[in-house]
């Protein structure tokens, strides 16, 4: 395909269509670097199109000559908002891309082909998923890049019935956590507020354990260094070393958890740790 096009994919999984947006973006023409493609994966109430698109992130990588692949979450973006809990578990949402990366041509790792295998790039509940995937996925995954990681999932621990109160008839929510990020996903007009509560009740039921399954690729942990929860990232690199992987950490200086992603230097590092 030429390097100026950017496709829409459809796909499906066990022959069911789950409506989610996904993108493969060329790399720009004349720069195509022989490398591997790269999954990104966006944060919660948050796409494609805000995390990776209007940050700069994808005319980065295309630059670099990079082949990217997008896909919003299901009821972020321009993804549907499905009515069965199942399709916002963690599980199936592995699955989903498993699907869409074959679908855009990636293959497994083979030794001495540098085209072969797929590199990853999470922020914040992305990071969450690309860490899973990779644990899952060790044939296919090459590197992976987590941004605002974390070892516990603040979604975990989200009041849903305090949340559903206060949308209900306006009852404070006493729990901090749970008030901001019902108030962040609340800033975006085009957010489907039932299919959030929905991604964070199927994530409750299968909670984020690092040292359950640990990728054993090599991987960037990246955090602004006034993020909170840039706190626990050495614990994740601590159990990803203990299981064989090799960690690099990054703090981008005077950056927090909402702007970290926007950072150069974020970019910078992303692109030669995974330019190999």
């Amino acid at each position: 395909m030429s390097g100026r096009h950017t496709e829409e994919h459809i796909h499906t999984v066990e022959g069911t269509d789950p409506h989610l947006f996904v993108e493969v973006h060329e790399p720009a023409e004349g720069t195509d670097a022989g490398l591997r493609p790269v999954l990104l994966l966006h944060g919660f109430s948050s796409s494609t199109k805000l995390n990776w698109g209007d940050t700069g992130w994808i005319s980065t990588l295309k630059s670099a000559g990079r082949r990217v692949i997008t896909v919003d979450l299901p009821g972020h973006g321009q993804s549907s908002s499905p009515e069965d809990l199942d399709s916002y578990s963690p599980s199936r949402i592995r699955a989903d891309l498993l699907q869409i990366v074959a679908d855009a041509g990636a293959r497994p790792v083979r030794a001495g082909d540098p085209t072969s295998g797929l590199d990853v790039i999470g922020y914040s509940l992305g990071s969450r998923l690309a860490w899973e995937f990779g644990a899952t996925q060790p044939e296919l995954v090459h590197r992976l890049v987590l941004g605002g990681p974390n070892k516990e999932d603040p979604l975990a621990s989200f009041d849903l019935a305090a949340a559903q109160r206060y949308l209900a008839d306006g009852t404070p929510i006493e729990d901090e956590s749970t008030a901001g990020l019902l108030k962040m996903a609340q800033l975006l007009p085009s957010n489907d507020l039932f299919a959030l509560l929905s991604l964070i009740e199927a994530i409750k039921g299968e909670p984020f354990d690092p040292a359950e399954a640990v990728p054993h690729m090599p991987m960037l942990l990246v955090a602004g260094e006034k993020d909170e929860r840039a706190v626990t990232m050495p614990e994740l690199a601590s159990i990803a070393a203990h299981a064989g992987g090799m960690v690099e950490q990054l703090l981008v200086p005077g950056r927090n958890h909402s702007n970290a992603v926007t950072s150069r230097v974020f970019k910078d590092a992303a692109l030669a740790f995974l330019g190999v």
